[in-house]
């Protein structure tokens, strides 16, 4: 997990109780017991760690495969203004590009990895930058301070949020999952306000809320996304899973320092109005485990 350094002044013991927490409206706090807490992995903005485990469904980091029949969906850019006026075009969808070498082994292994991927993703634009084709391409190189090669960034509304270096498959679907999923069954909160919304919507309906706190830059935030958006397709009809990101503006991280959230990812569950416990941690076992608990289903580690 990674540490929120502003908010923790000691580390709590691993087996103490919940923290007490205010009470702001639809919060109230029960007296259940704590789930066990991960230790700690990751201090805050350090560069996140290459998760195991992550497929897509075409392919996995494991197996051979062929590129596709094209590329029509990766844009080739070749300058800094093509570059730019990509960005513009895609609004707010989120842009992936990646930067390559023509003498790089690991650009033949990760490109048709790419071209597939962005077939499948039509939501999100994937550009390709080769930094050795010319003096404008180096140029652009430049001016993004990228020195290696492969090297991926993301970027949402021309604001530049995640950059990833020597990575494999698997790290890039977590990465694309986490920063552009605007259409799977998780809520995605950017206030106090959406919370409460969200909470008092379904204060007679007695489901289950899975509220997932991370951080943009958080390496286990990113490795157990996937799974989250794998349960809320598949238990849709009993828990509501939603996700805020702490330091997408002032209102989230105030909510995290109002929840007393020290550690991402944080997982908070909440029925009926009332806060009834949290798991801190990325391990995927774990995390289903809380969740049956707090539906009710005896659970063994």
């Amino acid at each position: 997990m990674a540490t929120i350094a502003n908010f923790l002044l000691s580390k709590p013991p691993s087996s103490s109780p919940l923290p007490t927490l205010p009470a702001p409206l639809f919060f109230r706090h029960t007296t259940s017991s704590s789930p066990r807490r991960a230790k700690p992995k990751q201090p805050l903005f350090a560069r996140p760690g290459r998760p195991r485990g992550l497929t897509l469904r075409a392919t996995s980091a494991t197996q051979k495969s062929s590129p596709p029949a094209s590329d029509e969906r990766v844009q080739k850019v070749h300058s800094a203004e093509e570059f730019d006026e990509a960005l513009r075009a895609a609004k707010d969808r989120l842009v992936v590009v990646e930067y390559v070498d023509s003498r790089s082994a690991s650009t033949s292994r990760m490109l048709p990895f790419m071209v597939q991927l962005s077939r499948q993703c039509n939501d999100v634009e994937f550009l390709l930058v080769m930094g050795d084709e010319s003096e404008a391409t180096r140029e652009l190189c430049r001016r993004e301070k990228v020195n290696k090669a492969p090297h991926f960034t993301f970027y949402k509304s021309m604001e530049r949020i995640h950059d990833e270096e020597g990575i494999g498959p698997d790290q890039l679907v977590g990465d694309v999952l986490y920063y552009g999923d605007n259409h799977s069954a998780v809520k995605q909160l950017h206030s106090r306000e959406d919370v409460e919304k969200l909470i008092e919507g379904h204060k007679a309906d007695d489901k289950l809320i899975v509220l997932d706190v991370g951080l943009k830059n958080c390496g286990p935030c990113v490795k157990v996304y996937p799974t989250v958006i794998k349960l809320s397709k598949q238990m849709s009809e009993t828990v509501v899973f939603a996700r805020m990101n702490g330091d997408e503006n002032e209102s989230c991280m105030q909510f995290l320092k109002d929840m007393d959230v020290i550690e991402v990812p944080t997982f908070l569950f909440i029925r009926a109005g009332e806060i009834r416990g949290r798991y801190v941690g990325s391990g995927k076992g774990e995390l289903i485990g809380e969740i049956l608990r707090y539906q009710g289903v005896r659970v063994t580690y």
